[in-house]
């Protein structure tokens, strides 16, 4: 059964910590060390190692939102149903980005674990590109939040 939000909390995979600008600042600069990574190893045609560090991206950078919410996650999973729960379902984030967050989350997975798996070219540029629109879009919550907050 895959996990649902609900479950995410009840196992302790998402809990809750006080919220952190700092954290959430950090975590967007990890994702910018991420891009930047992504970009040199897809130049240098190192494409596995591309595509994990274009999930990397995604990754720090919505987790910057549960820091700036106030939540710890314990599973990559329960990043994507943290987003589904408090954003889409509360129609401030579209659903695409989530749907993209998991789909290279198990793209990552396949990449990692799957000795039969290699990244092509025409993945790995797609994958950066993915990577640099979900976190313009989750630094454009972020600001969205910031505003809110005030």
């Amino acid at each position: 059964m895959p996990l649902r939000f609900k479950n995410c909390i009840e196992k302790g995979l998402l809990r809750k910590i006080p919220a952190s600008e700092d954290n959430t600042i950090r975590s967007i600069n990890k994702a910018k060390h991420w891009l930047r990574e992504a970009e040199t190893t897809l130049q240098s045609e190192a494409y596995d190692s591309s595509v994990m560090s274009s999930y990397l991206v995604m990754f720090h950078s919505a987790r910057a939102i549960l820091f700036f919410d106030g939540y710890r996650e314990k599973s990559h999973v329960c990043v994507a149903r943290y987003l589904e729960e408090q954003y889409v379902n509360k129609k401030k984030l579209e659903k695409k980005w989530v749907e993209l967050l998991d789909h290279h989350r198990e793209i990552r997975h396949e990449n990692q674990y799957d000795l039969s798996f290699f990244s092509t070219d025409e993945d790995t540029a797609n994958a950066l590109e993915v990577a640099k629109q979900f976190f313009e879009r989750m630094k454009l919550l972020i600001g969205t939040l910031k505003k809110t907050k005030k």
